[in-house]
């Protein structure tokens, strides 16, 4: 036997050993525009580190600490969040964390785009009866976001037939407490990173979105 058969051999034995591992219950979406689409508001190298680094390191450690409860694997993500204090407590804080942060960034992702006009349909009407005008609408949104001490989340909330505005702590949702939000905006990196998503909110995703959630 060369030497080049007994890597071949061992090369075909890792990769089925590969093979026969279980796929993750969960994976890194892709972003569903190129990490350079958001420029100038938010440049390529951000976003690359912030999805690639960042959202998938919270996809790995929920399916690390997942690996030593299967039973709960099976479970769709917003199940788990939703039910967090049945989650056994070896593994809670992980999941609370890091399947958080793979929620809220997934809905994230999709919040931004380039630039459009503004809301429209129901979304319009709603942020134009609650806030007053688009404009009135995202000042608010950035006010309440730079009130986050350290890293979280602002986030648009529908509420009795209007949007409500709140903030949570670290990766935490409101999901966590039964609620689906509108949208969120992650204020890592603070000041800049949240007047940069507001140039970027994709307008036609959040109209369909809140259309749909209205019926």
């Amino acid at each position: 036997m060369t030497r080049r058969d007994v890597i071949r051999g061992a090369a075909a034995l890792a990769a089925a050993k590969a093979l026969a591992q279980p796929a993750p219950p969960f994976t890194l979406p892709a972003l569903p525009y190129a990490a350079s689409a958001l420029e100038p508001y938010i440049d390529t190298q951000t976003m690359e580190i912030h999805h690639d680094k960042h959202h998938k390191a919270y996809v790995d450690n929920l399916n690390k600490a997942l690996a030593a409860h299967p039973e709960f694997a099976s479970r769709k993500l917003d199940q788990l969040l939703r039910d967090l204090p049945n989650v056994p407590e070896s593994i809670r804080v992980a999941v609370r964390n890091n399947g958080g942060g793979h929620w809220n960034h997934s809905l994230f992702w999709q919040t931004l785009g380039k630039p459009k006009e503004g809301p429209s349909g129901k979304l319009a009407a709603v942020v134009e009866r609650s806030f007053g005008s688009r404009e009135a609408f995202e000042g608010k949104l950035q006010a309440a976001g730079l009130t986050v001490f350290g890293s979280g989340w602002v986030w648009v909330m529908p509420q009795g037939g209007g949007l409500a505005i709140e903030t949570s702590p670290n990766q935490d949702t409101p999901i966590m407490s039964g609620r689906e939000p509108l949208f969120g905006i992650d204020v890592w990196e603070h000041a800049y990173y949240l007047s940069a998503a507001l140039h970027v909110l994709n307008w036609d995703f959040l109209s369909q979105r809140y259309s749909e959630m209205a019926g």
